[in-house]
C-alpha cells in the first residue's frame, strides 16, 4: 500500500465544530486513513465557538503570523494546533480574527441569516491553507477538499500557485456531500476572491445562471471529484432531478468523478456496546432487541405488542428527505396494525402538519422535534423498521445504522440508499430491506405493506435482519477505496 502525505481541508470537523454529516466525515475518514499508515494532518479554520481549553489548543510558533494576500487585500492569519481525540491525527487550526471570531460558523445564530461575506471568509481560509503548507514546509502529495467551502484551493493551485516548485507535485480531491449546496454569490464579489472577470462571463467556469459559483470552479479545476456513493454519482450526471442544472459540467468531467461511500463509525453505532440502549444485543441474540421496543413503547405511550410492528424515522424535517410522502400517506398508514415514531427537527410546516397528526392518532404516532442522540440510538434499536423516503440521498447513514442494528429499512431507491438497501425477494429469499423506486405515497405505501406482510414470519424477517446486520460499511473500507483515489489523482499531470 501506498504511503501518501494527505492534507485534508474542510470547514467543520466533529467534535470541534458541526452542524452537519460533513462534520463527522471529517474525523472519521482521517482517523481512519492514519490507521492505514498514511500521513494526514486536518486543517480547518478556528471558530469562536471552539473550546480552545477542553480540546487542548496549542499556539505554532511557526504559524504566529501567516500573510494571505487576496483580492489586494493582506489578511493575518494565525494557526494552532491540537489532536483530533482518541487519535494521532494533528489539526490546524487557522484563524483570521476579523473573518472568524463569531458566534456563528455559516450564519448568525440570532438570525439564522448566513454571513454576507461568506465567500470571502472561505476564500481566505483555503488560500490560508496555502500559505500554512508552505510555512510548515510539510508538502503533501494530495489537498483533499470538502464542499464549496474549500473548492478555490483547486483553482489558486493551479493558477496564481502554478509555478511555485513547492506545489509541483501535489494533486487536488474535491468530494461534493451535497450537490445542493454550491457557494452562490454575486458576480460582483468575484475580484474580491482573486478571480478574473473572464472566469465569471456567461459560461465561464465559475459563473453559473448569473451567479457566481464556487463549487463549479472547483469540479472544473480539481484534479479528481467524488461523492459519496456510486448511484448518487451515476444519478447527478444523468438526471436533472439529482443534477442541479450541474448534469453538462459534472459529465464533462466523468472519467474523472468517483463514487465512494461514506463509513459508519461501529464504536459508536453499535447495538453490542451502544452506551445509550437499555438492552444490548447482536445478530445471535436478536430475541433481546424487544427489550429496547418496550422502553421506547413505553416511552412513547405504545401499548407494548411483539405482534404490532414499531416504525421509526430519523430525520431533518425538509423537503429532500420526502416528508411529503410521510404526510400524504398517514391517514392510510394510520389504517395498519403498527406504531410509528418520528425524530427529527426542520421546516415549521411539516412540524405543524406531524402534530395535528400526533394528537389525531395519539396512541399510534409520536413526535419529536428536537435533536436528541439518546433518542435517534433508541429508535435505531427499539424499532422494528426504519422509514426514509427522501427524493434524492447522496449517502444516507441511518439506513446503515438500522442495518447494523436489526431494524430493517424501508427506502427509496435513490443515492446511497439503493447502494446498501436490496430489496427482498420472497422468491430467492435474499435482501436486507424493502425498496421502492417511484417517488410517490402509493410506491412508499406499497413497500412498507411488503414488510408488514413478511413482519408475522418471524423465521423470514429474522433472516432479512441478519442479512442486514452482516453488511460491513466500516470507514476502513471506504478509506481504502479513498487511496486507490489518490493514486489516480497522482496520475494527473
Amino acid at each position: 500500500m501506498n504511503n501518501f502525505k494527505i492534507c485534508y481541508v474542510a470547514s467543520e470537523v466533529s467534535p470541534f465544530v458541526k452542524t452537519g454529516g460533513l462534520g463527522d466525515v471529517a474525523s472519521a475518514l482521517p482517523v481512519a486513513l492514519k490507521e492505514l499508515e498514511q500521513d494526514i494532518r486536518l486543517m480547518m479554520p478556528k471558530y469562536r465557538p471552539i473550546n480552545e481549553r477542553k480540546f487542548v489548543l496549542r499556539d505554532v510558533i511557526r504559524l504566529r503570523e501567516v500573510k494571505v494576500p487576496l483580492g489586494g487585500l493582506t489578511r493575518i492569519a494565525s494557526g494552532k494546533t491540537a489532536f483530533l481525540p482518541q487519535s494521532k491525527v494533528h489539526v490546524y487550526f487557522l484563524f483570521i480574527p476579523e473573518l472568524f471570531d463569531r458566534k456563528g460558523i455559516y450564519a448568525d445564530p440570532e438570525t439564522g441569516q448566513d454571513y454576507p461575506d461568506n465567500a470571502e471568509r472561505f476564500a481566505y481560509f483555503s488560500k490560508a491553507v496555502l500559505e500554512t503548507l508552505k510555512l510548515l514546509y510539510w508538502q503533501p502529495d494530495i489537498i483533499h477538499c470538502n464542499e464549496w467551502q474549500t473548492a478555490l484551493i483547486p483553482f489558486y493551485l493551479k493558477t496564481y500557485y502554478q509555478d511555485d516548485e513547492f506545489f509541483q507535485n501535489t494533486r487536488t480531491v474535491l468530494t461534493v456531500h451535497n450537490l445542493s449546496y454550491q457557494g452562490r454569490f454575486p458576480l460582483e464579489v468575484a475580484p474580491r476572491l482573486d478571480i478574473p472577470e473572464e472566469l465569471v462571463a456567461p459560461g465561464g467556469p465559475f459563473e453559473f445562471q448569473g451567479e457566481l459559483n464556487l463549487l463549479k470552479g472547483g469540479i472544473l479545476y480539481a484534479d479528481v471529484i467524488n461523492t459519496v456513493s456510486e448511484r448518487y454519482a451515476e444519478e447527478i450526471v444523468s438526471d436533472p432531478e439529482y443534477g442541479f442544472g450541474f448534469e453538462n459540467i459534472l459529465a464533462s468531467r466523468k472519467k474523472d468523478l468517483y463514487g465512494i461511500l461514506n463509513g459508519v463509525d461501529y464504536s459508536v453505532w453499535n447495538p453490542e456496546t451502544d452506551k445509550y440502549i437499555p438492552v444490548k444485543y447482536d445478530s445471535k441474540t436478536l430475541e433481546k432487541k424487544s427489550g429496547n421496543k418496550k422502553v421506547l413503547c413505553d416511552q412513547n405511550g405504545f401499548a407494548f405488542s411483539e405482534d404490532i410492528p414499531l416504525l421509526g424515522m430519523v430525520t431533518r424535517l425538509i423537503e429532500q428527505k420526502g416528508i411529503e410522502l410521510v404526510l400524504e400517506a398517514m391517514d392510510e398508514l394510520m389504517k395498519r396494525n403498527l406504531y410509528m415514531i418520528i425524530l427529527g427537527t426542520g421546516e415549521e410546516k411539516y412540524q405543524k402538519a406531524l402534530e395535528k397528526f400526533a394528537r389525531k392518532y395519539k396512541k399510534k404516532l409520536a413526535v419529536h422535534f428536537k435533536f436528541d442522540e439518546r433518542l435517534a440510538h433508541l429508535i435505531e434499536a427499539g424499532a422494528d423498521m426504519f422509514l426514509m423516503p427522501s427524493k434524492f440521498e447522496p449517502c444516507g447513514l441511518n439506513q446503515m445504522y438500522s442495518l447494523r442494528y436489526g431494524t430493517v429499512p424501508i427506502v427509496r431507491e435513490t443515492g446511497g440508499l439503493a447502494d446498501t438497501v436490496k430489496d427482498f425477494d420472497p422468491e430467492t429469499g435474499k435482501g436486507n430491506g424493502f425498496t421502492f423506486k417511484e417517488f410517490s405515497a402509493a410506491a412508499m405505501l406499497e413497500a412498507i405493506d411488503r414488510a408488514l406482510a413478511i413482519y408475522p414470519d418471524r423465521k423470514t424477517w429474522t433472516k432479512i435482519q441478519k442479512a442486514g446486520m452482516r453488511a460491513d460499511f466500516s470507514w476502513q473500507v471506504s478509506a481504502k477505496k479513498y487511496l486507490k483515489l489518490y493514486e489516480k489523482a497522482l496520475k494527473k499531470k
